[in-house]
């Protein structure tokens, strides 16, 4: 079996990964809040992780991986916009508005990770269905010691834990001298964190032993992680004898490097201090944050930008992925409008090379070797540029899907590209012909355009737009004899009665078209 090293936060080294049961490798990355559209640097982690989740998978098996990313609806941030649309005359109850804006966002979260080819986790449990679970847990830390009631609040208190710190590697006392924020007066010590506070009649609220209120952040991935992770896999009968013998453990935790203090170490405390002797996650990863053409992203450099702008403004989720995946994870990354376009032109030649070609059985080894230290995904890509070099196309097809690339269902950007690039040809030959007054070719090229049901309108300043009939497209389509319609689509696995989508059938058509018109004027 392949073996996995990677870079564990909580040690500072490189070891081997050894899965606690091989059946079922269990990991949890902390998801997004949902207030609003995901940026750029929130894409990096789900595509990174995505990574790792491919590499369990392809290593252990598809069945042998239980991966959990999770919704945080429940913030300060989702209350202030929903107290927004009430100001501004919503009449519903404030649950039924927040729902509503969180249900919209997680949608737009789901397109917009889906459009970069990340695979959907095993569970994506939403932190308001595990109220009752993180008031157990925060019952039994006042029960143990580590936490205590005051004026509504629930607070874990920091210095009942020794080891708090070891995973950022900071020392309590260092926390204090170092803080600069203001002691709330509930509070027995400065560093103490909230567990629960007590919500207004305006607030989302939830009744508890400490009155109506709401759970802090850190004590949500600590009860979904164990609900998820331990408890519905005992009574799923999914975990080994070895497994067990680690109680209230799983085997991968990760998140952003931002996350790492406090959050992580509040995790670690809560959980541990819940659980005795328990490791809670055995293996921390974190990745480095992303900088804009070598500056920090933010609204006030003016290089801030949310994952749909760079959809819609063309540029592909395949090329997104690729240039997040071209730097190690543990680097900061630096995204740059020259790295897009290197993107996109070496994905756009690898697709035309792969077409119709079916991919091998397994990546090439030298791509499971790179990804299993430590997942060097840049290089791997160096690996996929070493199998173009040497015309090894089938393996280049299959070790880039390990890596999410290349794969049949993000890869319409690419045909369109080509497609444009075709039909410009032919619409850039019957512009210049009326430049030079040659209409008899200006309108040979019209004609034959038209007559597959391409039309061109001439726009009064010269230029002009193309438009395609898509109806006349699929009836022609629909009529090809099978090996016809597998030579139109480049694609010789095409099954009659397979799903085809509009844009791959239109665009493999105006392709077909153009040359058959540019063969014609020659």
């Amino acid at each position: 079996m392949t073996k996995i090293r990677l870079t564990n936060t909580k040690t500072r080294r490189k070891e081997v990964f050894a899965p606690l049961d091989a059946a079922n490798v269990r990991m949890y990355l902390c998801g997004p809040t949902v207030y609003d559209r995901a940026h750029l640097g929130n894409a990096r982690p789900v595509v990174v992780f995505d990574v790792l989740y491919r590499l369990l998978r392809h290593v252990y098996g598809p069945e042998h991986v239980t991966y959990v990313r999770n919704f945080t609806d429940v913030d300060d941030k989702i209350n202030a916009r929903a107290a927004e649309m009430v100001a501004a005359g919503d009449g519903r109850p404030l649950v039924e508005i927040i729902r509503v804006l969180t249900d919209e966002t997680i949608g737009w979260y789901h397109a917009d990770m889906d459009a970069l080819g990340a695979l959907r986790p095993t569970h994506e449990p939403r932190a308001t269905e595990y109220i009752g679970q993180m008031i157990v847990m925060i019952e039994a830390l006042i029960a143990r010691g580590h936490a205590y009631a005051a004026q509504g609040h629930v607070l874990f208190d920091v210095r009942s834990y020794p080891d708090y710190g070891a995973l950022s590697g900071r020392s309590v006392d260092d926390m204090i001298a170092g803080a600069r924020v203001e002691v709330a007066p509930f509070k027995e010590d400065p560093l103490d964190f909230v567990l629960w506070k007590p919500s207004s009649d305006d607030q989302p609220g939830w009744p508890s032993p400490w009155g109506r209120g709401r759970p802090g952040w850190h004590i949500e991935c600590s009860a979904m992680s164990e609900e998820l992770l331990w408890k519905k896999q005992i009574e799923a009968g999914r975990l080994s004898g070895k497994a067990l013998e680690k109680p209230h453990t799983f085997d991968i935790h990760a998140g952003g490097i931002d996350l790492q203090f406090p959050h992580h170490e509040n995790e670690i405390a809560q959980s541990k201090c819940v659980h005795p002797g328990s490791e809670f996650a055995r293996v921390w990863m974190h990745n480095e944050m992303l900088q804009v053409e070598g500056k920090k992203m933010s609204k006030s450099l003016g290089n801030f930008f949310t994952v749909r702008d760079l959809l819609d403004k063309g540029v592909p989720g395949e090329v997104i992925r690729f240039v997040l995946l071209g730097t190690h994870y543990s680097k900061p990354m630096d995204w740059t409008e020259a790295k897009a376009r290197e993107a996109e032109a070496t994905l756009a030649k690898w697709r035309e090379l792969v077409a119709g070609i079916p991919a091998d059985q397994n990546p090439h080894p030298a791509i499971l070797e790179a990804l299993s230290d430590d997942l060097n995904t840049a290089g791997a890509i160096a690996v996929l540029h070493e199998c173009e070099s040497s015309g090894n196309l089938a393996a280049l097809k299959a070790s880039a899907m390990l890596l999410g690339l290349l794969e049949d269902g993000m890869g319409d950007w690419a045909v369109a590209r080509s497609a444009y690039d075709s039909l410009k040809s032919v619409l850039v030959a019957r512009a210049e012909a009326r430049a030079n007054k040659d209409f008899k070719t200006a309108d040979i090229i019209r004609n034959a355009l038209s007559e597959h049901g391409i039309s061109i309108e001439d726009m009064p300043d010269g230029r002009f737009k193309p438009k395609l009939d898509a109806i006349k497209v699929f009836e022609h389509f629909n009529a090809l004899p099978l090996q016809e319609k597998r030579e139109f689509l480049g694609d010789n696995s095409y099954m009659e009665g397979s799903g085809v989508s509009v844009s791959l059938v239109t665009n493999a058509y105006q392709r077909m078209i153009s040359k058959k018109i540019l063969e014609a004027l020659k």
